[in-house]
């Protein structure tokens, strides 16, 4: 058995709009620089679930957030990540209708993992693991072992796909395949390769 386990943002996803950070930003009266540098430095510990959504949100804003801010910022957060990758999402969909093994593992907070989960592309895929619900992120090691737990797998029967290489470093130091996500067109051309289940 091989499964082929997909990142999410920027793989399955387009990456964020700065479009989109900077409607946030205007949202609250922040100023966009400001508001971006906030965003990504408090990222992955809100990912890792370390904080909260309020806490996150009055980190990046430098002032308590209301919780109806906190609401509007989650929701405008989850709607810039839902920008499909359309020819991620339609080899996704020719591997899930062929019956092949396919799972979902992304640095995401519970909050935003929860809006995802209502993507229809999101949602055919039936096992799904988000940093947030684990505790954990990429690419630290026990996030792989915990996949590859929660797949009831050994990392040897586990291909990962990500755009960054930290994180399919990680998945190779965890003993699984690595493949560094560029496009679509390369991805469709490396899983030929993947001895198939």
């Amino acid at each position: 058995m091989t499964w082929i386990v997909f990142d999410y943002g920027g793989v399955l996803s387009l990456p964020q709009p700065r479009s989109d950070a900077d409607a946030m930003a205007r949202a609250m009266g922040a100023e966009p620089e400001e508001f971006r540098r906030g965003y990504w430095e408090h990222r992955l510990e809100f990912d890792r679930a370390s904080l909260s959504p309020h806490a996150y949100w009055s980190a990046v804003l430098g002032r308590p957030a209301a919780q109806n801010e906190v609401a509007r910022l989650v929701a405008m957060d989850v709607a810039s990540w839902a920008y499909p990758n359309r020819g991620t999402i339609t080899l996704l969909g020719e591997l899930l209708e062929a019956g092949r093994d396919v799972a979902l593992l992304s640095n995401a907070p519970v909050c935003v993992g929860d809006g995802l989960d209502e993507l229809p592309w999101v949602a055919a895929i039936g096992h799904r693991f988000y940093s947030g619900r684990m505790g954990l992120v990429k690419p630290d090691r026990e996030i792989y072992e915990e996949l590859a737990r929660g797949l009831g797998a050994d990392p040897a029967e586990i291909v990962f796909i990500d755009d960054r290489p930290e994180n399919v470093e990680g998945a190779e130091r965890a003993g699984m395949t690595g493949v560094r996500f560029t496009d679509a067109t390369a991805l469709r051309a490396a899983l030929p390769r993947v001895p198939r289940a």
